[in-house]
């Protein structure tokens, strides 16, 4: 079952860009139903690729990088929860960032998405 691009933007928390000490985050709220994810492919900002190592989900304090992503150890996308993204090692200038996301689903396959973004004056 392929889900539409459209219905997956609805995940991202808009506004929730922000810098961090590393880098920067974003926030994503599971509205469409709970899942499992097995595979998380590289998180992309401004059509560049940020190693896997460097980024990672928090999910109630626990945090997960995603090259740690597997069927052995899927990433939980709970319901209504919301799921910090960080990523390490690329600061980001103030103003808009397309940010690309995408997960392999257990029972629903690939799923891809992207938005756009500003990013606040610190």
């Amino acid at each position: 079952m392929q889900v539409p691009a459209f219905l997956l933007r609805r995940l991202y928390v808009k506004g929730s860009l922000r810098a961090t000490a590393g880098g920067f985050a974003f926030d994503i709220k599971n509205s469409l139903g709970s899942g499992y994810a097995e595979q998380v492919l590289p998180l992309r900002v401004d059509d560049e690729d940020i190693p896997p190592g460097s980024t990672r989900f928090i999910v109630d304090g626990a945090v997960q990088r995603f090259d740690e992503v597997s069927a052995e150890r899927p990433v939980t996308l709970g319901m209504n929860r919301v799921v910090t993204i960080e990523a390490d090692g690329r600061a980001l200038a103030a103003g808009k960032h397309k940010i690309a996301l995408g997960f392999v689903v257990v029972g629903m396959g690939r799923m891809v998405f992207d938005v756009t973004d500003a990013l606040a004056d610190a």
